[in-house]
């Protein structure tokens, strides 16, 4: 502490106890009309009226109050999967689409050939015909095309959900 001749005591900015004070900007230029008086002068964007009065801007105090975030533009929100692009079989998007001749269900290439390898019968899933060979599955170049571009839609989102955290 510094004492003058008056004994005012004075803070100096080397000591812990010194606090820097705020500078508030006068609210010229910017009608009455469209300010609001406040009472709490370390509030965000607070100004000083031509009266004296401490004030901010009527759309600034709803934006503080809302506190709204917005979300980038550039990312989609997540969607579900479209129903056609899942494995009948697995659930999940579809690897290595193909169609089984029966009754032109699609499958994973993997899910559908060990199903029917591993039955005694091989019968569809779906339709259950029996005697359905896996060198007659056909394969779908289209909805393997489809398929892949959504498990990269939904490896890219995953990845960017991850650098978030970061």
């Amino acid at each position: 502490k510094i004492s003058s001749d008056l004994g005012v005591c004075c803070f100096s900015p080397k000591d812990p106890n010194f606090k820097s004070f705020q500078r508030i900007s006068k609210s010229s230029g910017i009608p009455t009309s469209f300010m609001v008086e406040v009472n709490d002068p370390t509030m965000k964007g607070v100004m000083l009226s031509n009266t004296g009065a401490l004030v901010i801007p009527v759309i600034n105090a709803e934006a503080y109050k809302n506190a709204k975030k917005e979300e980038p533009v550039f990312i989609e929100k997540k969607e579900p999967v479209p129903s056609e692009l899942l494995c009948l079989i697995c659930g999940d998007i579809m690897v290595d689409a193909v169609v089984i001749p029966c009754c032109g269900s699609s499958y994973c290439d993997d899910c559908i050939r060990s199903l029917l390898l591993d039955s005694d019968t091989h019968t569809c899933p779906t339709c259950h015909q029996s005697e359905v060979s896996p060198d007659s599955l056909v394969a779908k170049t289209l909805l393997r095309q489809v398929t892949f571009c959504s498990r990269l839609h939904e490896h890219l989102l995953v990845v960017y959900e991850k650098s978030k955290r970061y």
